[in-house]
């Protein structure tokens, strides 16, 4: 099994910056891929960044140039820099990691952005 625990959402006013962390712990033996989606209600779950197990990087359009993902392989955590926050970023934000083809999902940190 595999864990993932979030961290560092909570309520800022629009032009702020916010940082996630997600650790994961468990039976990972090797470097995975992780990333970040987000959902708001009644929305598709929505891929936010992701961060390859080689370090390639991938973002969503809408954040590009204001969100930065990275990893810390030794802790195996990930970590979500948001910048220039915007309104239309308030919602949930979960991690997640691959391990030997399964995905597995962090519980959900809460954004929200105020104008």
């Amino acid at each position: 099994q595999v864990q993932l625990v979030e961290s560092g959402g909570g309520l800022v006013q629009a032009g702020d910056s916010l940082r996630l962390s997600c650790a994961a712990s468990g039976s990972i033996y090797s470097i995975n891929p992780m990333g970040w989606y987000r959902q708001a209600p009644g929305k598709q779950r929505e891929l936010v960044a992701a961060i390859s197990s080689g370090g390639i990087t991938n973002y969503a359009d809408s954040v590009k140039g204001r969100f930065t993902i990275s990893r810390d392989n030794a802790k195996n955590t990930v970590y979500l820099q948001m910048n220039s926050l915007k309104p239309e970023d308030t919602t949930v934000y979960y991690c997640y990691t691959d391990v030997y083809g399964r995905r597995y999902w962090g519980q959900g940190t809460q954004v929200t952005i105020s104008s």
